[in-house]
């Protein structure tokens, strides 16, 4: 591998050539033009297909932990795709159970936890959704819930589950029984009664421009949820695997809930998802109730045990808290007048600007060389690899300056 500082353009990779148009002729048009060519990464910093070199502090949206090729995820996938990469649900493999079992011990779960793997957080949030629907105490538990403008993916139940109605509106109808309500202690406790079958919540509003939740709104679930026999299931999809400066987001609330759903950054690039339950919810699921083909394969558990085994031998959960003060301060002594707030956790903070100009600003920054994402037009979302040191934050503060300045 090269340095990480030189990339020679004129070793064109293939596949590179008139990429735009070809995209455009052959994708799916549910995506908008990407913004480049991306073709090798190292840390975390991205080439282009021009050798355009990127600071990367989106991490393909809180997923690449540990940046760009990594030598210890390297390793895992050479190793375990040269003896197995897939051998269905019929059968288990070693990665595979070790892997449910650290998922077991890093969320706390425990010895009555159990572990349901799939390839994504929106399947997660699927099968979270079957989960719900089988704690109906004989039928009188209807009813499911979610916060507005939350997010939990796009196939149909995911969606549902989603409080965002433009996205919805073109698939109606959408699986039923949900309703969504305000972000306020006073709606938890005025729609959470013995009807309620499920309560989801995104510990941080990552897709709503990373939006925290007001203090004590866990706490106040989980009291709720328990009095009422309701489950309390946590997305933690995006705010996972250390990103927020614990293991779990739902840690800093000193809570326990009824299942979690994860992914993106367990797998560190390959997808992986997973449905974590806790005490007797753990007991809901029967055997043929639910599956996957792909689910928890060989390949796909080997890596994510590297990935979640590196961040814990590098201490890389302490990282994300403490490089994310930093990138806090850094954010805050800009005073610039676009800058209103700075919020979410850990590594995962969402800049509010004073005007709807987050896409300008996303594209200054890419022509600085730095990769950033307007989560929406008032809101710049930042999601590094857990791996930044002192180097990659004063990069970005010389790199998102310049395109502050320029607007």
């Amino acid at each position: 591998m090269t340095d990480a500082t030189e990339y020679d353009p004129t070793e064109q990779t293939p596949g590179t050539e008139h990429w735009q148009e070809r995209f455009g002729a052959a994708m799916m048009r549910t995506l908008a033009t990407p913004l480049a060519m991306l073709v090798r990464g190292e840390g975390c910093y991205v080439w282009d297909e021009k050798g355009k070199k990127y600071l990367d502090f989106l991490a393909g949206i809180a997923v690449n932990s540990l940046g760009h090729a990594h030598p210890d995820l390297v390793a895992a996938v050479t190793d375990q795709v040269g003896r197995v990469a897939h051998v269905s649900n019929y059968f288990s493999s070693p990665p595979q159970i070790e892997l449910a079992e650290r998922l077991k011990r890093i969320t706390g779960a425990g010895e009555s936890g159990r572990v349901y793997f799939c390839n994504s957080g929106a399947e997660a949030n699927e099968a979270a959704f079957k989960l719900a629907r089988l704690n109906t105490s004989g039928g009188t538990r209807t009813r499911i819930l979610s916060l507005h403008e939350s997010f939990h993916g796009r196939t149909m139940a995911a969606l549902a589950l989603s409080g965002k109605p433009a996205m919805r509106e073109a698939f109606l109808p959408v699986p039923g029984g949900v309703e969504h309500i305000h972000t306020t202690i006073e709606a938890l406790e005025a729609s959470i009664d013995n009807t309620v079958a499920a309560l989801f919540i995104e510990p941080v509003k990552g897709e709503a421009g990373v939006i925290d939740l007001p203090d004590g709104f866990l706490r106040r679930a989980r009291e709720l949820c328990t009095r009422h026999g309701v489950l309390l299931i946590i997305d933690e999809v995006q705010t996972g695997a250390g990103r927020t400066g614990e293991w779990w987001a739902f840690q800093h609330d000193g809570i326990t809930p009824d299942a979690i759903t994860i992914a993106k950054g367990i797998g560190g690039g390959l997808p992986i998802g997973a449905l974590v339950t806790y005490g007797a919810t753990s007991d809901l699921f029967s055997r043929g109730q639910h599956g996957s083909t792909y689910g928890g394969n060989p390949l796909v558990t080997a890596t994510s045990n590297a990935v979640l085994g590196v961040i814990e031998r590098d201490g890389l959960v302490a990282n994300a808290a403490r490089r994310g003060v930093q990138l806090r301060e850094i954010v805050h002594g800009f005073a610039s007048p676009q800058i209103s707030e700075v919020r979410g956790r850990g590594l995962l903070i969402g800049i509010g600007l004073t005007e709807p100009v987050a896409l300008r600003l996303a594209a200054a920054a890419m022509k600085e060389g730095l990769i950033v994402n307007a989560a929406n037009e008032s809101t710049i979302r930042l999601a590094p690899p857990l791996i930044i040191g002192d180097g990659e934050l004063a990069d970005f503060q010389h790199r998102f300056g310049l395109a502050l300045a320029s607007l």
